[in-house]
């Protein structure tokens, strides 16, 4: 499997980074499933592949996408499936981050101070 992954991955000119990333997810997956064959294996592995990682692992919603990516080119590109259920599948979002914003108290607080550059 290894070369027909290598054949397609390098075929469509990714980098080197990205197919060492790919197939460590490849594995990272097979593994997670008991080194069953990935043509075996279907959306319940796959989703429970990434919740596992989200809940049990606590990766990042970058790192869930990843992984993601990675099975979705394993088995479009590789195994050459046409799999309606990927579309389902929910891409991880980011969470969001509010600004820090000082209270009028604390920017009364810091007028008085005076900050001393050299020059």
């Amino acid at each position: 499997m290894i070369e027909r992954f290598r054949a397609a991955i390098r075929s469509r000119h990714y980098s080197r980074r990205t197919e060492k990333t790919y197939w460590f997810w490849i594995r990272y997956f097979i593994f997670h499933n008991n080194k069953r064959h990935p043509a075996e294996m279907g959306a319940p592995e796959v989703t429970a592949f990434l919740s596992w990682l989200a809940t049990d692992r606590n990766v990042a919603a970058a790192t869930q996408n990843q992984a993601l990516a990675a099975l979705l080119f394993l088995y479009k590109a590789v195994l050459e499936r046409d799999l309606p259920w990927f579309d389902d599948l929910v891409r991880a979002k980011r969470p969001v981050r509010l600004p820090v914003v000082l209270s009028e108290a604390e920017v009364r607080n810091c007028s008085g101070i005076r900050t001393y550059l050299p020059r």
